[in-house]
């Protein structure tokens, strides 16, 4: 949670209005969807994973907005550290997924506010 809560102030200091939704990933599939048509609301969503970090993926899979996935460190089993959150974010085939380094919150959030701003500026 540390890295999403970094990746929602940095957008937010920047200006961008920011939506919070925990406990969405692939373990609890159901929470997700019980949230996408939210989701699908806002500019860009930003998908904060560890462990087989394939939550970025299917949200991109799911929206027609862009998803900016963040790998995080934490995990058990085989996650190397975020290694294999991050290995699983770049080898996705979903459209519009853009991947940062592990546990960078801070420029999922300023990525994502460039992308509000401009829409707000009508760029």
């Amino acid at each position: 949670m540390k890295v999403a809560e970094e990746a929602a102030a940095v957008a937010e200091f920047y200006g961008s209005n920011v939506s919070k939704y925990y406990d969405v990933g692939v373990a609890g599939i159901h929470r997700l969807i019980n949230n996408i048509d939210k989701i699908k609301k806002a500019n860009v969503v930003i998908a904060v994973a560890g462990v087989e970090g394939a939550l970025g993926g299917i949200i991109a899979g799911l929206v027609d907005i862009p998803v900016i996935a963040v790998p995080t460190s934490v995990g058990y089993g085989a996650s190397f550290n975020g290694l294999s959150a991050l290995l699983t974010m770049l080898n996705s085939c979903a459209e519009g997924l853009t991947v940062v380094n592990i546990d960078n919150g801070f420029n999922a959030g300023y990525s994502a506010n460039q992308i509000n701003q401009l829409i707000v500026k009508g760029r």
